[in-house]
């Protein structure tokens, strides 16, 4: 028995994904989609599940080591007994140029070797069904298993004795053996070769595309990994960018505040392709792109949900479900997000800042247009109507409605770039009528959120509270950081916000008491903001300190204890693998220091 934690490996091909533990057994995966029924669901079903996970047992084992092959998603698990007998699992998602198209199937497959001695192993591999309420029923063949998920049904197909798997026996392994877990079809070529094959292109396209990124000089690791992780969050068939894979992994222990990030939030996605345009990663900016404008377009001006469905789908209706026990037993487990039907005025500024860059960047397949722009007014009449609105703010507030300055600043944003976007197409007349709107949104936050007792900004408008979005004013250019409002707002946010070297969301309570954990994300904005105030030594001491806190995958989840440093809350959390490579690109030396 083993206590579920995070320590946990992502694999995936922008299609499909699982987590990986640090024995090399799948505790989740989610098909047909990120936010589908888990195949594998160990990871909220308790310390010792019936079914819900694929693990390969070594009679006598006494040792585990486990990393990436070098800059891939591919995982390399080496398990090794007492007597010295070792095998190896190669664990992946195949992702590889395939008739002129990327093959990229709902499949999984594993590589098992003999490395010493003479290994005994058991194969266990128990699907689950029905949010893991079941098995999945099987049938087989000579050569392959059939399970009967939710929503998909999966083959095995292998040549491994397919009596061994399904009598789950203990049996020498003397050669490898392939495993290809994927769409209930005939595999068309032998499962051993055709995996292997599989296998090497799989490394070569990520190792390829790896290539194509700028990166820092320092923490490059890091930043790589991070930003394989991100792009194993996207869900390429439309461009969506999840949150994270898992749902209900709460925020601190027996918090309630347990909830389902396996959408696409407008926010996240913002803050994710930001950071990897920031490495070159244009492909994902691109295809999010496509995303956006569908979003607009549907809305026609109107109203923007902060989060939709990978497929665009604006119902995705909470729910609690009974069938699994939760992260460490810990409920509830919920399917679904409320946010959906929450007002989240920042999104304009996020749809139309990431937008406004195809108007520039001229290595994009599809440039925007005129009427892109035109398009993308409405977004930001929006924008301008909801400037000084109440909204649950990006914390997603469940009963607190205000204005909140961060979502007021993000609709000066908005018109503050359709504006330059305007003058950029020669639109000047458009040009001088966004330039308008973002000063009357300008002064309006500077009459109704600054505090002129304190010299500082307060969270919404009429009140006094602080949070760590504040920080953004100058990220956004709202303020240059040399401002002396700006200054005092982070003098007051280090004073109240920062915990050790870790800072809060916010400290007051809401919905659910208050807050007992850092969130990572707002650590990495308060390490940009130690750097910009001249403070980089501290700075990149935190910034170390941050790392040291990352899986052995070099991955976080959304939120950090204080006590033990144990990472609580969704993951891999999108929000703080943007964190490190802000902060890293940040806080790196240059490159002319070492050519």
């Amino acid at each position: 028995m083993t206590t579920p934690n995070l320590d946990l490996a992502p694999i995936g091909n922008c299609s499909i994904s699982a987590l990986i533990d640090r024995s090399g057994r799948y505790v989740w995966a989610c098909a047909p989609r990120v936010d589908g029924d888990p195949v594998f669901s160990a990871l909220m079903d308790g310390s010792d599940p019936e079914h819900g996970f694929w693990d390969i047992e070594l009679e006598g084992q006494k040792h585990v080591s486990q990393a990436y092959i070098r800059n891939t998603p591919v995982l390399r698990t080496v398990l090794t007994a007492e007597d010295g007998a070792s095998v190896e699992i190669i664990d992946f998602a195949p992702r590889h140029p395939k008739h002129s198209r990327t093959y990229r199937p709902l499949a999984f497959a594993r590589i098992i070797r003999p490395l010493e001695g003479s290994p005994r192993i058991r194969v266990r591999l128990r699907p689950s069904a029905e949010w893991g309420a079941r098995p999945a029923e099987r049938t087989s063949g000579s050569n392959h298993i059939r399970y009967l998920c939710t929503d998909v049904t999966f083959r095995l197909t292998t040549d491994c004795p397919v009596s061994h798997i399904l009598n789950e026996r203990i049996f020498r392994l003397e050669r490898p053996h392939a495993f290809f877990f994927g769409p209930d079809e005939g595999y068309d070529q032998d499962v051993g070769p055709g995996v292997s094959s599989a296998l090497d292109r799989t490394v070569a396209y990520w190792q390829d595309w790896v290539r194509t990124l700028y990166l820092p000089l320092d923490w490059q690791d890091a930043v790589m990994r991070a930003a394989i992780t991100l792009k194993l969050c996207a869900y390429e068939e439309t461009g969506a960018i999840v949150a994270a894979m898992t749902t209900s992994v709460p925020e601190f222990p027996e918090s309630g505040r347990n909830w389902d990030y396996r959408y696409c939030w407008i926010r996240d996605a913002y803050y994710v392709v930001r950071a990897l345009n920031r490495l070159g990663a244009v492909d994902i900016l691109e295809n999010y792109l496509g995303y956006l404008r569908n979003l607009v377009d549907d809305s026609a001006g109107g109203h923007v949900q902060p989060v939709y469905g990978v497929g665009l789908e604006p119902g995705i209706g909470e729910r609690i479900v009974e069938s699994v026990e939760g992260y460490r037993g810990m409920k509830p487990v919920r399917i679904g997000n409320q946010a959906h039907e929450h007002l989240q005025h920042d999104v304009y500024g996020q749809i139309v800042l990431p937008l406004v860059q195809s108007f520039y960047d001229q290595r994009l397949l599809r440039p925007g247009t005129i009427d892109d722009f035109h398009a993308l007014e409405k977004v930001g009449e929006r924008a301008f109507a909801m400037h000084d609105q109440v909204d649950a703010g990006l914390w997603e507030f469940r009963t607190i409605a205000r204005v909140h300055t961060y979502s007021s600043v993000m609709c000066w944003a908005a018109c503050d770039r359709l504006a330059k976007a305007a003058d950029h197409l020669g639109l000047q007349s458009r040009g001088e009528v966004w330039r308008d709107r973002a000063q009357v949104i300008r002064q309006r936050i500077e009459n109704e959120a600054f505090l002129p007792d304190e010299g500082r900004f307060a969270a919404s408008f009429g009140n006094r509270e602080l949070d760590a979005s504040l920080l953004q004013l100058t990220d956004l250019g709202f303020l240059d950081p040399m401002d002396p409002r700006q200054v005092k707002t982070f003098e007051a946010i280090e004073r109240d916000l920062k915990k050790g070297p870790y800072l809060f969301r916010y400290v007051e309570a809401d919905d659910f008491g208050e807050p007992e954990t850092a969130f990572n994300f707002c650590t990495f904005w308060f390490i940009e903001a130690l750097h910009l105030n001249g403070r980089t030594e501290e700075a990149r001491e935190i910034f170390e300190e941050m790392l040291s806190r990352r899986t052995n995958a070099g991955l976080l989840s959304e939120d950090l204890s204080l006590g033990d440093k144990e990472l609580w809350g969704n993951y891999p959390q999108t929000y703080s693998l943007v964190g490190i490579i802000n902060c890293a690109v940040l806080l790196s030396r240059s490159w002319t220091d070492a050519r």
